[in-house]
């Protein structure tokens, strides 16, 4: 998706890593060396739950700021349901179950009537569909790719109110 202009070339543009998914429950495991590039490159990054402790939160966090929300395989970490966020002019909100996929449109927009974007996870199935001015983002998994072919994750730009978003296979 492109929303027509080049934010390589823009200094005010900033990029957003989006991660769901991971269920990093032993130190011993860790996101794809692949996931950690584009997280590196990333000015913030948000995680739409099922980190299952709090072991990925300290380890992003030492990579860039981290906005997350609580899944249902989070127990005993103290994370709010949903965030409601803006990045460089565009509203962005964040929840991990968004219910099926039947309905789900109208749903999140009837939970956040002015997000432009939401992000969601717990199905692991990767979705970047934008119709009636709302991103629906799933960033799939990038450690537990389920049916899925792939591990994936998101990348979010975004400058002046306009956005461009990206699943990246990992």
């Amino acid at each position: 998706m492109s929303p027509g202009f080049d934010f390589s070339v823009d200094g005010n543009a900033m990029q957003v890593a989006v991660l769901a998914d991971t269920h990093i429950k032993t130190s011993g495991r860790d996101l794809p060396r692949s996931a950690y590039d584009q997280i590196r490159r990333s000015d913030a990054i948000i995680h739409a739950g099922d980190l299952v402790n709090d072991i990925i939160l300290e380890r992003l966090a030492q990579c860039a700021p981290v906005y997350a929300v609580m899944g249902n395989n989070d127990h005993g970490v103290a994370l709010p349901l949903h965030l409601e966020l803006e990045f460089k002019g565009t509203n962005v909100a964040v929840v991990h179950d968004s219910g099926p996929r039947h309905g789900r449109r109208n749903r999140m927009r009837h939970l956040f009537p002015k997000a432009r974007i939401v992000v969601y996870g717990h199905s692991h199935i990767p979705d970047c569909s934008d119709e009636e001015d709302l991103l629906l983002f799933n960033p799939g998994s990038p450690t537990d790719k389920r049916r899925q072919p792939d591990h994936t994750m998101g990348i979010l730009r975004f400058n002046d109110g306009r956005f461009e978003a990206e699943i990246v296979i990992l």
